[in-house]
Order: C-alpha cells, then structure tokens, then sequence
C-alpha cells in the first residue's frame, strides 16, 4: 500500500466514525463562575451553598512560610477525612479568593499539590466538603516577599 492510499483510507474512517459520533469530542470542565468570581471566603461559601466553615485537624495544608516569589508559591492539601467530596484553595488577599478546586471520589486520594500565584501576605485555607456537607478547613499564613528579596 502507497502512502497516499494510507492516508486517503484513514481519512475515510475517520469521517465515517465522526458520522457515528463514535470520536471522542473536546473535553469541557465545569465549574461554578460564581465560586472563581468571589473576591471573599464568605462569598465563596455562599456561591457553593455550603455551610460556614469550620477547623480540623483532619484537614492539612503545607506551604512556605515566606514565599519569595508570589506568582509561584508551592502548596500541599491532603485530608484523611472520609466521604470527601471535594477539595478547595483560598487564598483570603487575593483578586479571586478561590484558587483552586478538586472534585474527589473513592477512587481518588484525596491529596493534592499545586502552584498558586499569590498577591500579597495573607492567610491560605485548604477546605474539605463531605458528602454529608459538612465544611472544614486548615489555614496558613504564608508571607510574600516584594521582589524576591527573602526579607
């Protein structure tokens, strides 16, 4: 078989499969404007409709505390909650305070790293959402440096 047969034979099943629907379409990931639109924690929470949050110790957060350059500051959430449902990062200072979001099965552990751009010093929270919504958090202050200086 010559090339141009080759390829003139895969751009026939391609189209016949596309006819058939049976090649896979663009992915789309959904997520709640609102929630990324939010420029508090208390608005965040509201656009979720989760209850107020509330500390736990089964909820960690790792990061620097001095991040000497803010457009990437290294962070760390984990839960050994059970029923977790989903994972968020805030950051309390920032344009949009929610960070990040990680929806999470039985099938996924619930442990995630990440890089977060951050505009000044202030306080980060990793929060969990149960099954059963209930809403819990860790927090940290991480300091941002102006100009990498360490200081």
């Amino acid at each position: 078989m010559h090339r141009r047969e080759l390829l003139a034979r895969s751009a026939s099943v391609a189209g016949l499969l596309a006819g058939l629907g049976v090649l896979p379409g663009a992915a789309h990931a959904a997520w709640n404007t609102a929630a990324f639109e939010a420029k508090s924690v208390a608005e965040v929470v509201k656009a979720l409709g989760v209850s107020a949050p509330v500390e736990s110790k089964d909820v960690t957060l790792t990061g620097p505390e001095i991040a000497e350059n803010g457009a990437v500051v290294p962070l760390a959430l984990s839960t050994s909650l059970p029923g977790v449902k989903r994972l968020l990062v805030l950051i309390e200072k920032n344009p949009s305070t929610l960070a990040a979001s990680f929806d999470v099965s039985d099938a996924i552990e619930p442990n995630f790293s990440l890089r977060v751009k951050m505009a000044q010093t202030c306080n980060v929270y990793a929060v969990a959402i149960t099954a059963d919504n209930k809403v819990l958090f860790a927090q940290k202050e991480i300091k941002v440096t102006l100009g990498g200086c360490g200081g």
